[in-house]
This record gives C-alpha cells, sequence and structure tokens, in this order.
C-alpha cells in the first residue's frame, strides 16, 4: 500500500480550526510529542484512502483525544469522558461512535487542491490490534504531531501521518 502524490500534511491552524468547528468550542492546538500505540497507551487509528484504496493518510489519536473529542461532538458529560481516559482505560460504545464521525470530518483536512479524494475506509479504536502494513506506516516523516486541549474535557495528543 503506497500512497499517491500531492497529498498533503495538514498544519496546525486547519487541524484547531476543523475541531473548534467540529465541537463548537475553541480547540487549543499547539506541537506536540508523536502518538505511538504501545500497550500501556492505547491509541485509535482512521485509515484514509484514496479512490483506489490506497492508503493516503492516518489519524492517531491517544485515548484522552480520543474520548475528549468524541465525548465533545457528541455533547457527552465531561466527566464521562475522563473516566475512560483515567479509569476505564477504553471508549464506551457511544464514544467510539462519535469518535468515527470526529475523524471522518478530519478526512477533509487531506482533501486540498491537486490531491487525491481522501475517505476514511476504517477506524481502528483505542486497543484494538491494527494490522502490521499499517503499523509500519505509523512512524512515516511526512507527519504533524500536535497536543489538543478540548475545553472543559482535557488534553490529549494527536498526529497526522502521510505515509
Amino acid at each position: 500500500m503506497t500512497a499517491p502524490t500531492g497529498v498533503l500534511v495538514p498544519g496546525a491552524k486547519e487541524v484547531r480550526d476543523m475541531l473548534s468547528g467540529l465541537v463548537g468550542k475553541p480547540v487549543g492546538v499547539s506541537p506536540g510529542a508523536p502518538v505511538t500505540p504501545a500497550p500501556d497507551r492505547p491509541v485509535s487509528v482512521a485509515v484514509y484512502v484514496d479512490p483506489q484504496m490506497n492508503v493516503n493518510a492516518l489519524c492517531l489519536m491517544d485515548l484522552a483525544a480520543s474520548a475528549y473529542t468524541g465525548s465533545a461532538l457528541a455533547l457527552l458529560p465531561p466527566g464521562g469522558a475522563q473516566d475512560a481516559v483515567e479509569e476505564d482505560g477504553e471508549l464506551s460504545g457511544m464514544q467510539v461512535e462519535a469518535l468515527y464521525e470526529v475523524v471522518n470530518v478530519l478526512s477533509a483536512l487531506f482533501n486540498t487542491p491537486g490531491a487525491p479524494h481522501s475517505k476514511l475506509h476504517k477506524l481502528y479504536a483505542p486497543g484494538e490490534d491494527v494490522p502490521g502494513d499499517l503499523a509500519g506506516m505509523l512512524s512515516a516523516f511526512n507527519r504533524v504531531d500536535l497536543a489538543i486541549e478540548v475545553p472543559t474535557y482535557g488534553k490529549g495528543a494527536l498526529s497526522l501521518v502521510v505515509p
């Protein structure tokens, strides 16, 4: 699975504007550390594909960013989102559904003039196994790593990767 040329990694401003518009609150976005899955750090991985089903972008979110963006979109209480992160270590079914909508909307970040159309192909929720061919793409160099803060929910981390 190789990425076609023309897909650009979005900047922090585009990510901030998209997330803020999505959750209806001013989401803080600043440079951050790369999001990498580990047994003690579950992450969500959204896989975007072009019309030929080639993977052309990935979105990784740590458990906190996954819970807080999804919960803010679905207007779920901040306490439940914080419990998912601090106590449960996983998202509820409703939080996963809301997260799916978040990463689906984020596909627009990759649909820039001249780039092949990107659409969400699959969401791996935090803790789900990511296939080996995708795991190999997670450390690609064409990426932006961001710290995000969703008002009243909390802070998390998000990485956008173009293989």
